[in-house]
Order: structure tokens, then C-alpha cells, then sequence
């Protein structure tokens, strides 16, 4: 089901029942979508490591006991996302660990990874104290390689065994960017490590697909402290308690995390370490330098609309054109080949108090957000057509 009211060029897929069903239905709406990624990705393979498609799908076996192991569901959700779309398992799973084999396919090929792999996404988090409505807010712009603008989708799980959630992804894969009914809402960023070398742990999407599944910030932080991680990364969490906290990570475990917290009520990240000890490993900056800069132009922004901070505010922070193209509304360097060049795939911004999804597709500066209503009582709900709003207050009324 491909609805109408979602941004122009992002599909949206709604899914219930049990994880194999939720799938399932995942594989059928996005069919085509999924059959794009896979394709995409045996060209982003060849073009990295010489590594045909086969290849790829065996090396992505490796990890299926390890996320049996650490999400069951998980495992349950890519074998029906891979029959509804009529694809096999093993095609999911590599989607699913595609960071992971890209690294360990450069490593063992002794090529030089490219900045794309980490020029993902500029993330933040403005508590109560800095926002015009008391409201805690989280979001951030993804960037990635172009391909995936044809084949982000919007889903929407409603589920029996946990919180119902929301994710903006490419298709066939479980989760990004999300928030859930429990009012827990993750952003992420890319980051790279000279420990970074594909070694099997817990794939990166498959905990942030993980994060979804939290009551609290606190089950969030601990799914990620906990995780015998396979790759860097950062996660960016918020609660509607008025809570946020970063987490950068190595691969490995407990140890291999550390934490950054809000100041004057502000938190923000891109694609470089800031705790001390690990931005000694950071593999990124030399190649990739922009993450300083997005970082500063974020964070200097939100500083100076504090403590009146407006969804508007945000908005226009996300899409600043500063040290363009390379900005951190990214629109895609010209001098760059088709596979290392990235742009800004979707724009997001949770309003965590107000229950509301801002979603752009794309560059966020077409200004083209529309408004979704998110809560487990209504659902997923865009708010700003006429049909929608009043549907929407038919529904309040009906959950009354």
C-alpha cells in the first residue's frame, strides 16, 4: 500500500501482526523498492571490491546466528520482508549488513574506502529549557548515496510485543531513523574507526532497529552499551521525559561505548568522534572534513535560537547551505563519481511532547515537511490535509 499523502518520493508502508506478518506485509508494499536496493547495491559492490553479489550474500551469512541471537524478531521481520518481495533470505540479510561487508570487503581488498561510506547525517537533540513549547525535540538529516532517494520508505509497525513505531529506511532494511509509541526516538550517524575492519557482531541497523523496541531511554541506552557491536557508530537518543544522550561506540562491548549529554539544553552530532580517547582511532576527518564543519554550523545555529527554538527554527537549521555542497543540507558534490557521492535522503524532526513526525524527502531547504501525527492510539496520521485532519479527529473522538 503506497499511500498519497506521504513526502514527494518516499512510500509509506504500514504493517501489524507478528513479526513474520509485519514482514511480510513490509515485502509486498515495497516490493519494487526492495528489488531497487538490492540492484543498487550490487553496483555499489562492484564498484568498492570487485565483489559480485553472491559474494556479498555469503559473506552476510556470517552474521545470521549473531542477530538470531541478539533479536530473534529481527530475523523473523528479513525472512518475511524477503518473501513478501519474493527475494531470498540471504539477499535481506546482506541489505541488512551492508555496512559491515562494505568494510570488511574494502579491508580484504586493501582499498581505500571512500568518504561516502561516512558522510552520513548531521543529528541533534533541543531539550525543554532551549524550545518555544517546552516540548523536547530530536531529529536529524540523513545523507546518503543517491540511490536510496528511490528507495526510502516511511514505516509504520503496529505490533502486540512492543511499542508501535515509525522508521524512515531504504527498502529491505529494517530500520533508521525512528521514534516509537513510547515516546523514545533514535537519529544515528556513521562513524569510522581504524578498529573498524567487518568483524561479526551485532550488525548497525539491526540495533538500531533494536532501539525501536525501548520503553525508555534508559532500555535504549542499555540495548546499545550491551551489544557486542560489529561496527562504530553513533546513536542519538531523546525521551519525552526532557531527556537526550549521545552514544559513540567501537566495535566490541561494554567498554567500547561513550556517552556525551546535552549542554545548555543542546545536543548535536555528525561523522566524527568528539569523547577523547576514541577521536584518537577516528579514521574519517582526513578524507572526509565537512563533519567539522556541519557540526559547528548545527550546533551554533541551535545555540543562537535558543531558548525560543521553533519546529521552523529547526527546519531552517537543517537545511543550511554552508560550506555547500558538502553542507549540512547536502545536495551532492559534482566532482564526486555516482557511488561516492551522497546527498540528503530524507530530513526529520520529533516532536516528542506533541506526538508529531515533521518528514521531508530529500533536501529539506524545498521546504516541502509535512506533518504527521504519531501515537498508538491513532496510529500514523498526516495532519495538515483537510481528509487527514479530520480523520484524525475522528479517530481521537472514536479512542475516547
Amino acid at each position: 500500500m503506497v499511500e498519497a499523502s506521504t513526502p514527494h518520493g518516499m512510500s509509506r508502508v504500514s504493517v501489524e501482526g507478528s513479526p513474520l506478518q509485519r514482514g511480510r506485509q513490509y515485502g509486498e508494499q515495497a516490493r519494487t523498492q526492495v528489488h531497487q536496493s538490492i540492484a543498487a547495491y550490487q553496483r555499489v559492490f562492484t564498484h568498492y571490491a570487485d565483489w559480485d553479489w553472491a559474494k556479498v550474500v555469503l559473506h552476510a551469512s556470517r552474521y545470521k546466528q549473531v542477530v538470531e541471537d541478539f533479536a530473534p524478531h529481527a530475523v523473523e521481520e528479513m525472512r518475511g520482508i524477503a518473501e513478501g518481495s519474493g527475494v531470498e533470505f540471504g539477499d535481506i540479510l546482506a541489505l541488512n549488513v551492508r555496512s559491515e561487508v562494505m568494510f570488511a570487503s574494502g579491508a580484504q581488498n586493501n582499498k581505500k574506502l571512500s568518504g561516502a561510506l561516512a558522510n552520513e547525517c548531521s543529528s541533534f537533540a533541543v531539550l525543554p529549557e532551549v524550545t518555544a513549547n517546552s516540548h523536547t525535540i530530536i531529529g536529524q538529516n540523513w545523507d546518503w548515496l543517491l540511490h536510496a532517494r528511490d528507495t526510502v520508505v516511511l514505516v509504520h509497525a503496529r505490533r502486540d510485543e512492543g511499542p508501535d513505531y515509525v522508521t524512515i529506511v531504504e527498502a529491505g532494511l529494517l530500520a533508521k531513523t525512528g521514534v516509537n509509541a513510547a515516546g523514545v526516538a533514535s537519529c544515528t550517524n556513521t562513524l569510522v574507526s581504524f578498529l573498524d575492519d567487518g568483524a561479526v557482531g551485532v550488525p548497525y541497523h539491526v540495533l538500531l532497529r533494536r532501539l525501536l523496541d525501548a520503553e525508555s531511554i534508559t532500555d535504549g541506552v542499555a540495548t546499545v552499551v550491551n551489544a557486542q557491536k560489529a561496527l562504530s557508530g553513533n546513536f542519538l537518543l531523546g525521551d519525552v521525559d526532557g531527556l537526550a544522550i549521545d552514544m559513540e561506540v567501537n566495535p566490541g562491548g561494554v567498554t567500547s561505548v561513550r556517552t556525551l549529554m546535552p549542554s545548555g539544553g543542546v545536543l548535536a552530532h555528525t561523522n566524527h568522534f568528539l569523547s577523547p580517547d576514541f577521536s584518537r582511532s577516528d579514521s574519517r576527518i582526513g578524507t572526509s572534513p565537512s563533519t567539522l564543519f556541519r557540526l559547528d554550523c548545527l550546533e551554533s545555529t541551535l545555540r543562537r535560537g535558543a531558548p525560543t527554538l521553533t519546529i521552523k527554527n529547526l527546519q531552517d537549521a537543517l537545511s543550511d547551505h554552508r560550506n555547500f555542497p558538502v553542507s549540512v543540507c547536502a545536495h551532492g558534490d559534482e566532482r564526486a563519481s555516482e557511488y561516492e557521492r551522497y546527498a540528503t535522503i530524507a530530513s526529520v524532526i520529533y516532536d516528542l511532547d506533541a506526538h508529531e513526525i515533521y518528514l521531508a524527502a530529500g533536501a529539506p531547504c524545498s521546504g516541502d515537511f509535512r506533518r504527521y501525527q504519531f501515537d498508538s492510539s491513532v496510529g500514523l496520521v498526516e495532519i495538515d490535509s483537510p481528509d487527514d485532519i479530520n480523520a484524525f479527529n475522528s479517530e481521537v473522538q472514536g479512542a475516547r
